[in-house]
């Protein structure tokens, strides 16, 4: 599928993996609508590709009116990534007691619910759009994580959430495809991203030696690419993609 002179939404677009597939999306010749929260993007500056749109993806109606900004600005929505997300760590009984409800809730609310609301009412904007000569509409791309698979003590909350974008997968793609939508998930490994930025650099470093090749952290730039590769190869949908140099994550 083409990305020149589309529209494509990229949510969590001010930072990370967001941000780096808003910008490789535009390099492509896309107008990227970037959601995220107003915190996140108040020094972000818009330029000629890529606008900036505060939204909540919690909040159905601050999604539907980001989606009919994108979908009303004379270019075809084409493209969706779901990069937004939060990743808390709790046990399930820790030193504090219970695991805090209302977190577990928070996490599954911003991880899973909002990237469902947002590949929802983005499908129906796409689903109106003119199909190419084979048929093809649009492309959505969901962000799971290796956690999906590989729970750590302590992301019960988080694996819950990217568990059930990794279920969401082929139902979405399955009902999607009528519209000549497909529909795929990256689940990535340990990237360098913002929610790294606290841990010191011996912790950087351990993380990084249990990758089995390459030994290091993940690129934002990498998954940027692997979406472009997702995008471009109208036969891949319907999967989860992991992106994590063959890690297997231990229990701790």
């Amino acid at each position: 599928m083409q990305l020149a002179n589309t529209a494509a939404i990229v949510t969590g677009g001010a930072s990370g993996l967001g941000a780096a597939t808003a910008q490789a999306l535009a390099a492509e010749g896309a107008h990227v609508y970037a959601l995220d929260l107003p915190a996140g993007i108040e020094d972000a500056a818009t330029t000629d590709s890529i606008t900036y749109v505060p939204a909540d993806v919690t909040d159905p109606e601050q999604v539907a009116a980001a989606v009919t900004q994108a979908a009303g600005a004379g270019a075809p929505l084409r493209t969706v990534v779901n990069c937004a997300g939060i990743g808390p760590s709790a046990r399930i009984l820790g030193r504090k007691g219970v695991h805090d409800l209302a977190l577990y809730a928070k996490v599954i609310q911003i991880n899973l619910v909002g990237t469902f609301t947002v590949l929802a009412l983005a499908s129906q904007a796409i689903a109106a759009t003119e199909a190419d000569d084979q048929g093809q509409r649009g492309v959505i791309i969901n962000t799971a994580s290796i956690a999906a698979y590989d729970g750590q003590v302590g992301q019960a909350a988080y694996s819950s959430s990217k568990g059930g974008i990794v279920g969401l997968t082929l139902p979405a793609a399955r009902d999607l495809a009528q519209y000549g939508i497909r529909v795929m998930t990256i689940a990535p490994g340990i990237v360098e991203t913002p929610m790294l930025a606290s841990v010191s650099d011996d912790f950087r470093a351990g993380l990084a030696a249990g990758v089995p090749f390459p030994a290091r952290l993940g690129h934002p730039e990498e998954y940027a690419k692997l979406a472009l590769a997702i995008i471009d190869h109208d036969y891949l949908n319907g999967e989860v993609i992991r992106m994590d140099g063959a890690l297997r994550m231990a229990p701790r």
